[in-house]
């Protein structure tokens, strides 16, 4: 495994470097463009309004404040093409996409124009944008066909995607090698594509999410639907996939593409959970809702409305060897940290910034603990 990039070598790096994030106003954007704030980046991102309701994370944390913002459609090509060459970026973090599998049954024909055709629009502009040093572009663990068992994906297995949204991310994987490879001459950045987990943590309000599902039903004291409580998926915290993006982000811009070790790292990569903190829905639902001291709470199964794979899971043995990525917030201290959030939030709704912040400097103090731990361990014979 490579030595893991010491968190102050990371702070550094981005301390006033110019970084577009495409989607800031949805939950994982919000968190990403709060933590490059707090590292002293210029942060900017273009993206539509939220769309998570009154307790969005965008607005309840003050995202605004910390991001120079612009409303920019993903499918106008001129306007974010425009955007880009005035902002000039350095590196671009493009999580801007239609992010729900409902949404893709509803407007097949958006989930496509947003997630295939705007990631085409985002790379185009960033080709064109001499300033980009490198961009990362999040996809998702649902881009694979379903193999039908119990092996983990790994990066080099086929793409596919049943419902309109996993398709519509496995093309836009489509369309990064194409930019990454066929366009390779004539490109000036180097690119990568994330496929994250399902990722949970504070501030997320989607619809047909679980633990949005859990805090809702537990706020408006009515019982939890459930409708695959047997599926297993690779559940991360969002500071754990937050974390790997800056990571990745570092060694795109960082590596000296003449030494040849560039292409290691302009690939894509699976970022997921530890085996052993893989759990069920149902296991994930009752960890939640004990942590919250509810272990009792009512929990009802309903039918599906559409196919879901009964068993997710990511091979990510090579973020881990090649990245120097290990996820901090395995399996129960994910839900810990998520459930802990939401119980504070509700107990007063003008916290959100400052429960980031708390497990923004929580998560810091972390990172720089297990790299401490990590040199003591080297240097033992």
């Amino acid at each position: 495994m490579r030595a893991p990039v010491g968190f102050p070598a990371l702070r550094q790096f981005y301390r006033a470097r110019r970084v577009l994030v495409t989607g800031h106003t949805g939950f994982k954007g919000s968190w990403l463009a709060l933590w490059l704030a707090r590292l002293g980046a210029e942060v900017y991102g273009f993206a539509l309004p939220p769309d998570q309701g009154p307790d969005n994370l965008y607005d309840r944390a003050g995202v605004a404040a910390a991001v120079r913002t612009a409303e920019i459609d993903l499918r106008s090509a001129q306007a974010v093409l425009c955007y880009l060459q005035q902002v000039q970026p350095q590196l671009v973090f493009h999580l801007g996409a239609r992010a729900w599998v409902q949404q893709g049954y509803e407007d097949p024909l958006a989930t496509f124009a947003t997630n295939t055709l705007g990631t085409a629009h985002v790379l185009e502009a960033a080709r064109q944008t001499a300033s980009v040093e490198a961009v990362v572009c999040v996809t998702t663990d649902k881009v694979y066909r379903d193999h039908d068992g119990d092996r983990p994906y790994r990066e080099s297995d086929e793409l596919g995607g049943l419902d309109p949204y996993s398709a519509s991310k496995a093309a836009a994987e489509l369309v990064a090698r194409c930019y990454g490879h066929t366009l390779h001459p004539e490109r000036r950045f180097a690119l990568a594509t994330a496929r994250g987990g399902n990722v949970i943590g504070g501030g997320d309000w989607s619809p047909h999410r679980i633990v949005p599902d859990i805090v809702r039903a537990i706020r408006d004291a009515q019982p939890l639907r459930l409708r695959r409580p047997e599926a297993t998926r690779p559940w991360q915290h969002v500071l754990d996939l937050s974390y790997a993006y800056l990571l990745l982000g570092y060694r795109l811009a960082a590596t000296d593409r003449a030494d040849g070790r560039q292409d290691e790292v302009d690939q894509a990569w699976n970022l997921g959970p530890d085996a052993d903190a893989e759990m069920t829905v149902a296991g994930l639902v009752a960890a939640f809702l004990a942590g919250w001291g509810r272990p009792d709470y009512p929990v009802e199964r309903v039918a599906p409305p559409h196919h879901e794979t009964t068993t997710l899971r990511l091979d990510s043995s090579r973020a881990n060897e090649v990245l120097g990525w290990r996820p901090l917030l395995n399996g129960p201290p994910a839900i810990e940290w998520t459930a802990d959030w939401y119980r504070r939030y509700l107990q007063d709704t003008n916290a959100a910034a400052r429960l980031v912040g708390e497990q923004l400097e929580r998560f810091e103090d972390m990172l720089v603990s297990n790299l401490s731990a990590s040199v003591r361990t080297a240097r033992v014979p």
